[in-house]
């Protein structure tokens, strides 16, 4: 099988070229995709910026659930919608996809993860409030299942406590008057959170972690479990010191910026100090060889009791629910770039009493 270029510093241009013959097999998808990057890369770039939305109709299974953090979207009318809200509040909107972190599944499908920064200039009502003209930038991720031309699945994290705070508004008070309007609405505690707190509350408790974590570059699935259970559901935080380069840069909710050991662990404190009785499941991984190393996705999600004033304010006894995506560059067996993304305004309106 050819090599499969991914992103890498490539210009738009030739990343939009013809790619030339297949480079690994792909039944039912569209002859113009020579790989799965070039699918995700390409579709994305016909769909959101050619404003092409009538290709989500052959690029979007009819019955696809797409996850986010304020709940599921069902069917390929509901994806057409948002996208379309999307645009008419953010016209101009550019997508610079940074990188596609892939792994071929079962019967000629496969999964991705591509993470995209957008620039965008606010000129219509969005879901955070009325246009302001200001001109942003925002994180998203991606993770999606591909199957003959058709994502079947898609699971999408956004940056909106940063697109909020870009476009001056106080993502707590956003959340806040979510939360009022979700309760004058008598909507109470939505099933598909329940459920997923649950979940991630009842699962199977792991012995006490003792010996060396997995190296990331031979292993990255059972790296990203035993980091994550590590860390969180055993809070044994000098693990990052393990994990991660002494000069780790660090990207997360709300375009925070950490550097280096001190202040990376310090997140994890706060996230632990923020849910005392916090659990983490890691729900898929892939990976991928990048320049010198690996990119390595993971999703996660966690589950707990907003019980302390670390990271969001008072503690309100509310349970939350949080569904992320981190990507990780590994170099030389340890982290040293990663960008976690969340709906932080979604969490905040959870805190508030809302969804």
């Amino acid at each position: 099988m050819a090599a499969i270029p991914n992103v890498g510093g490539r210009d738009i241009a030739e990343i939009l070229a013809p790619q030339g013959s297949r480079r690994q097999p792909m039944p039912g998808f569209g002859e113009e995709y020579s790989d799965i990057v070039d699918y995700i890369l390409r579709c994305t770039h016909r769909i959101w910026e050619q404003k092409d939305l009538g290709l989500i109709a052959t690029h979007y299974a009819p019955d696809i659930r797409v996850h986010t953090m304020t709940g599921p979207v069902d069917g390929v009318g509901g994806v057409i919608a948002g996208t379309a809200r999307t645009l008419s509040a953010f016209p101009d909107r550019t997508l610079t996809g940074e990188v596609v972190i892939w792994s071929a599944q079962s019967e000629g499908a496969y999964f991705s993860s591509h993470r995209i920064t957008s620039a965008a200039t606010n000129l219509g009502p969005s879901e955070l409030g009325p246009p302001t003209g200001k001109r942003i930038s925002f994180t998203t991720i991606a993770d999606c299942l591909c199957r003959e031309n058709r994502i079947a699945e898609e699971w999408l994290v956004r940056d909106y406590s940063a697109m909020a705070l870009a476009l001056g508004y106080r993502p707590r008070t956003l959340a806040a008057t979510q939360a009022a309007a979700d309760r004058a609405a008598g909507k109470g505690r939505a099933k598909w959170r329940v459920e997923a707190m649950n979940r991630v509350a009842d699962s199977a408790r792991t012995p006490f972690p003792g010996g060396s974590i997995p190296d990331p570059h031979r292993d990255p699935s059972a790296f990203a479990l035993d980091f994550f259970d590590r860390v969180v559901n055993h809070r044994r935080l000098a693990a990052v010191r393990d994990s991660y380069c002494p000069a780790a840069h660090w990207t997360g909710p709300g375009a925070r910026r950490l550097f280096g050991w001190g202040e990376i662990t310090g997140w994890f404190t706060a996230l632990i100090g923020s849910f005392g009785d916090a659990r983490i499941t890691v729900d898929s991984t892939t990976a991928v060889e990048g320049p010198g190393g690996h990119d390595i996705a993971v999703r996660w999600s966690l589950a707990g009791t907003h019980d302390g004033s670390a990271l969001y304010g008072a503690p309100s006894q509310e349970r939350a629910y949080i569904l992320a995506v981190t990507h990780w560059r590994v170099l030389g067996g340890r982290i040293a770039e990663e960008t976690t993304v969340f709906d932080e305004v979604a969490l905040l309106r959870q805190i508030e009493g809302g969804l």
